[in-house]
C-alpha cells in the first residue's frame, strides 16, 4: 500500500434506515387499527415491530476518521486506476463504501481488503486533470435500524492522452550534423549500405567488397550512410474544438501530438512542442525522458502564460530551430494559423499538416433544408480551397480520423525521405 494521507475527522449524518422506517410504519398501523376498530388483537401486530425497535442506540458516533491513499498516480486514457480509503473509529458499525464518479470517470465495484483498506477502482475516459468523484460511506448498526452517511470529495487525477500509434517516421533529406538513428545522404559510420567506391589508403580493410573488386580489377570499398538526428517540432492546434466530446478535433490533436513526440523521442531526435490555442506556449526542442515530461505537461495544462494568439503574426523563432520538421495537427479552422503556416513555408521550413477535422458544423434549426445543404456545401468548398492552397505552397496535407494508426496517412512521406525546397 502506498503512503496514505493523515487521518482526518469526517462528520456523520444519522437517520432512520429503510428497515426501521418499515417497522415504525407497521407499529403505527397496528395501533391505529386497534383504536379505530376497538379491537385489541390489532395492537398485537405492533408488538413485534416495537420489540425490534427496542435496541435503538442513542450514543451514535458524531464523526469517524478517514484516510485516503492514491495508488494510481498519472494514468492514461482507458487505463484502470485504484484509490484506497480506510475508515477507523466506527466501533461495531458495519461499513459500506461506494464511488459516485464524476464526468468522464467510470467506477467499478468497491472491495474491502483484509488490511481494512477499501479499494475503489475507476477508469478515466478522457485526458486532462479530472475530478474522480465523491466517496459515499454508509454506517449501519447491528440491527440495521439506523444509517450514518458521510461524503468525501476525492482528489483529482492527472490523465495523460492516449498517444496515437506511429511506427514509421518521416525523415528529412537534409539532417543536421548530430549523431542519431536516421540514415543521411552523406557517407559516414552508419550501418545502412550506401554504395561502393574505390579503395583509398587509410580505409578500413574489413569493408573491402571482394565481389566488386574481382569484377573491376581494383580494390572496391563498401560505403555506408551516416546516421543523424533531426529536429522535430510538433504543433497542436487546440484553438477550436469541433466534434463530439472525446473524439473532437482538440482531442485528436492532443493524442496525435503525444504519439508523434513519443515516437521521435524514442528515435533519439530533438523534439519540441508548440501549443496553439488562446495563447501560444511552447517547449524548446530537447531529448530524453525529462523532455517527454515537459511535453506532456504542456499538453495537459492550460495555464495563463504564453503569448496571446491575436498579438502575434508568426511563431516565435526560439521554438523553431533551422532545418526542423514541423508536424502540425490542426482542423485548419483558424485563419491566423493558416497564415502562419504559409509564413513558415516562406521561411524555408518543412511543414507537414495532419488534418484532424472529422465533423461538420451544425447549420441550426431555424434554416430550411435547402439553405442548410447550401451552407454545408459552401463550407466544404472553403475547406477544400484552404487545403488546395497549402498544397500549392508545398505543404502536404493528410487526413487522420483518430481511429487508425498515424502510419496510414503518413505512409507516402515515411517510405522515403522528405525533400525540402524553399
Amino acid at each position: 500500500m502506498v503512503t496514505a494521507d493523515p487521518p482526518r475527522q469526517v462528520a456523520v449524518r444519522w437517520r432512520l434506515s429503510g428497515h426501521a422506517g418499515r417497522l415504525v410504519t407497521t407499529a403505527l398501523a397496528g395501533l391505529f387499527l386497534a383504536v379505530i376498530t376497538r379491537r385489541a388483537e390489532f395492537a398485537g401486530l405492533a408488538a413485534p415491530a416495537l420489540l425490534l425497535l427496542a435496541p435503538w442506540q442513542r450514543d451514535r458516533l458524531a464523526a469517524v476518521e478517514l484516510s485516503l491513499a492514491d495508488g494510481a498516480g498519472p494514468v492514461t486514457e482507458g487505463e484502470q486506476a485504484v484509490l484506497a480509503a480506510r475508515i477507523t473509529g466506527h466501533r461495531d458499525y458495519s461499513v459500506q463504501a461506494r464511488l459516485r464518479p464524476a464526468a468522464w470517470i467510470s467506477a467499478g465495484a468497491a472491495t474491502l481488503e483484509d488490511d481494512g483498506w477499501i479499494r475503489l477502482p475507476f477508469r478515466v475516459e478522457r485526458w486532462g486533470a479530472r475530478q474522480v468523484g465523491v466517496l459515499e460511506v454508509v454506517l449501519r448498526d447491528r440491527w440495521r435500524l439506523t444509517e450514518g452517511r458521510l461524503t468525501v470529495s476525492l482528489p483529482r487525477v492527472t490523465c495523460h492522452p492516449l498517444p496515437a500509434r506511429l511506427d514509421s517516421l518521416v525523415v528529412l533529406s537534409k539532417l543536421p550534423a548530430r549523431l542519431g538513428e536516421h540514415p543521411a545522404r552523406t557517407a559516414g559510420e552508419g550501418t545502412e549500405f550506401a554504395g561502393v567506391r574505390e579503395f583509398v589508403p587509410g580505409d578500413r580493410q574489413r569493408r573491402i567488397n571482394w565481389p566488386a573488386t574481382t569484377r573491376r580489377g581494383t580494390l572496391q570499398l563498401n560505403t555506408y550512410a551516416a546516421e543523424r538526428a533531426q529536429v522535430v517540432v510538433v504543433l497542436a492546434d487546440v484553438s477550436s474544438d469541433v466534434g463530439q466530446a472525446g473524439a473532437s478535433s482538440a482531442d485528436l490533436a492532443v493524442r496525435g501530438a503525444a504519439g508523434t513526440a513519443t515516437a521521435y523521442l524514442g528515435a533519439r531526435d530533438r523534439v519540441g512542442l508548440v501549443s496553439y490555442g488562446q495563447r501560444i506556449r511552447w517547449v524548446a526542442p530537447g531529448t530524453g525522458r525529462r523532455q517527454a515530461h515537459r511535453i506532456t505537461g504542456l499538453l495537459l495544462t492550460d495555464a495563463g502564460d504564453g503569448v496571446r494568439t491575436d498579438a502575434v503574426t508568426s511563431l516565435p523563432r526560439a521554438a523553431l530551430p533551422p532545418s526542423a520538421l514541423i508536424m502540425v495537427f490542426s482542423p485548419l479552422l483558424s485563419l491566423s494559423l493558416i497564415e502562419t503556416l504559409r509564413e513558415l513555408r516562406e521561411r524555408g521550413h518543412a511543414v507537414l499538416v495532419i488534418d484532424v477535422l472529422c465533423a461538420e458544423p451544425d447549420p441550426g434549426k431555424g434554416r430550411g433544408r435547402d439553405m442548410a445543404d447550401l451552407a454545408r456545401r459552401l463550407w466544404r468548398m472553403e475547406q477544400q480551397a484552404i487545403r488546395f492552397s497549402l498544397r500549392e505552397l508545398g505543404i502536404p496535407v493528410v487526413h487522420w480520423d483518430g481511429q487508425s494508426s498515424l502510419d496510414e496517412p503518413l505512409a507516402p512521406y515515411s517510405r522515403r525521405v522528405m525533400v525540402t525546397r524553399r
